[in-house]
């Protein structure tokens, strides 16, 4: 009963040290350890010790299954050479430069020893960064080098631990430390490989979405106990599991497990992230409490600030040499600008895998609480000095977050695209099966208007016309509307206690299904400022077609002359006529290209240049 109590007590500080973040307007890790550090001096919170099991077999799976599935193995893929510097030598490198100071500063601390601690505070977490870096928009690029980054680096830092504690004990060749690794990570990734085979075989299968998502809470802690079991990674198992059946999700699951696992995984991941940094702020006062006073408080924090500057000090030089290096090779229209290995140098904060694994080194060394603090400051320093200055760097720095024009020119793109070849499937069923008027009742229409709907529902995003309301906008307002209306009027019916409870909450799910399905675009067409040139694609068409200056006031006569309202304005580059889009009622920029042949159309709305061609149904 009391541990129950005690977990209940934690989960409603986290939401409420949530919703104070909020409304502080601070970031939530942050507000979070201050009520642990606040908690753990109070006499009525019961002491809650991090042991390492707890952490490395409990915590650790789940929160890096969870980011996993959220990251792409294509985007990785394309960074793989910046995630390995700073997952494998940056924690290497790290760990020795730690190990110097602390053996420096503390000669009667063993090498091995002080090599244990730089290993413990090596690795940036991954909760941190994901939580950072969502906060305050850090560019796609920087994102997916932080994430990809803190998704390995654990498994590096945990071999070079193990290796270092076993020196403790008995020499042990550098050799054998390169050789545990490569079989860790060679064993981690033939893991995760299995584990990700298995689980998509036993999905093509599955089809109850409940079944489905009880499947992935045992995915992560399979793969890692399984890899512990032969000495491999389980750090490795795990994320390659989760990156594999993250990308496999659309092919071997259903859109009902789909749906059901994002949410369930989402709340879960949510929980476990922010419940992480209240724990780390309980750990305060046993550290503190914990250090015997055989050396001088000055002294002692004079380390901690050592260890805390060598670990900042290392990952700003290596970020910063390595991108130089990269930078000679490269050619100079290719480069990533400066400010983006400045702000990745600066995005290093640690976690709780650094608080749990420094109690794996035996209590038996000398200065063990010394160490112990040390990480501790680590963690402390790195969350709120870097973590609250790095807004204000990329502020400083002019580093902005992904143009979301951009995106909603991709998005609009792909998804024209996916309902051209929708409509290809349909034209064929017309011809084979429904040939001959066999659709009576019209369904080939009435598909064609709903997919219609979704593709101009994105195009709309993209109109930086301020005061005007899409059509899509208009039909998600009236038909919320309408959907409270019905909603209202099931939950009178329920009341009245005449139709069975099964068949209520059916109806009530398919009332929310549609609801979350409305699309108005009105939030992503306010983040919408200012366009850049679109990432979609080139042809020839598009390359013969120039951008050009648009009419402070255009106008679509044919609108004018049949009487009907135009939406989102574009302009023939072959001609200059101008005609409004698919959502108007004339879809005459369309029609134009039908009649005309001409193939490019650029949009005439204020703002806005990108360029639409017609053939090959890409953006530029």
């Amino acid at each position: 009963m009391h541990e129950i109590l005690l977990v209940v007590c934690l989960t409603l500080t986290v939401l409420a040290g949530t919703a104070l973040s909020d409304r502080l307007r601070l970031p939530a890790p942050m507000v979070l350890i201050a009520l642990g550090v606040i908690g753990s001096f109070l006499p009525f919170v019961p002491e809650i010790g991090l042991s390492p099991d707890f952490v490395l077999f409990g915590l650790l799976p789940p929160l890096l299954y969870a980011t996993a599935l959220q990251n792409s193995i294509i985007d990785i893929r394309a960074n793989l050479t910046n995630v390995a510097l700073l997952s494998i030598a940056l924690v290497v490198v790290t760990t020795v430069t730690v190990g110097a100071t602390v053996h420096l500063l503390m000669p009667d601390v063993p090498w091995p020893v002080a090599l244990a601690l730089g290993a413990v505070v090596a690795p940036p977490d991954a909760v941190s960064a994901s939580a950072v870096a969502r906060r305050i928009g850090l560019p796609r690029q920087i994102v997916t080098v932080l994430e990809g980054e803190s998704l390995l680096n654990n498994a590096t830092a945990l071999v070079a631990l193990r290796a270092a504690i076993a020196a403790t004990a008995g020499s042990i060749a550098i050799g054998e430390i390169g050789l545990d690794f490569l079989i860790a990570a060679g064993g981690g990734i033939l893991v995760g490989l299995v584990v990700a085979a298995l689980v998509m075989q036993v999905r093509r299968r599955v089809h109850d979405p409940l079944i489905d998502t009880g499947i992935s809470f045992v995915i992560p802690f399979a793969a890692y106990l399984l890899a512990e079991e032969i000495e491999a990674s389980g750090v490795i198992a795990v994320v390659v599991a989760g990156l594999i059946i993250g990308h496999k999700a659309p092919i071997v699951q259903t859109s009902g497990s789909r749906i059901t696992e994002r949410i369930t995984w989402a709340s879960v991941a949510f929980l476990l992230e922010h419940a992480v940094f209240l724990l780390i702020g309980l750990q305060v006062s046993r550290i503190v409490m914990g250090v015997d006073g055989t050396l001088s408080w000055g002294y002692v924090l004079g380390v901690c600030a050592a260890v805390l500057a060598v670990v900042i000090a290392t990952r700003i030089v290596w970020v910063c040499l390595t991108t130089w290096l990269q930078n000679l090779r490269t050619p100079a229209a290719q480069r990533p600008p400066w400010s983006h290995a400045l702000v990745t140098s600066w995005a290093g904060m640690r976690g709780v895998v650094t608080i749990a694994a420094v109690f794996v080194i035996p209590a038996t060394v000398p200065h063990h609480d010394v160490l112990v603090l040390a990480s501790l400051a680590v963690v402390l320093g790195t969350l709120y000095l870097q973590g609250l200055t790095l807004p204000w760097l990329t502020r400083v720095l002019h580093v902005q977050p992904n143009d979301p024009a951009v995106d909603a020119l991709a998005r609009a793109t792909l998804l024209q695209q996916a309902s051209e070849a929708g409509f290809t499937e349909l034209e064929s069923i017309e011809a084979g099966e429904l040939a001959g008027g066999s659709d009576p009742h019209e369904v080939c229409a009435r598909i064609r208007e709903r997919v219609d709907h979704r593709t101009f529902a994105a195009w709309e995003r993209l109109s930086t016309t301020a005061g005007q309301e899409t059509p899509s906008e208009a039909y998600t307002r009236i038909r919320s509307r309408m959907l409270t209306a019905e909603r209202a009027r099931v939950l009178e019916i329920r009341s009245q206690g005449k139709v069975p409870s099964q068949v209520v909450r059916e109806v009530l799910g398919m009332l929310d299904l549609e609801e979350s399905m409305l699309d108005s675009g009105s939030e992503a067409r306010e983040a919408i400022v200012a366009t850049g040139t679109g990432e979609g694609g080139y042809c020839e068409e598009l390359a013969q077609c120039p951008s050009v200056a648009v009419a402070e006031d255009p106008v679509c006569r044919r609108c004018e002359a049949e009487g009907t309202h135009p939406v989102a304005l574009r302009q023939c580059l072959e001609c200059g006529e101008i005609g409004c889009c698919d959502s108007s009622p004339g879809q005459h920029a369309t029609d134009h290209f039908h009649r005309t042949g001409h193939p490019v159309m650029q949009s005439a709305e204020q703002g806005e240049s990108w360029r639409w061609c017609y053939v090959h149904s890409l953006t530029a």
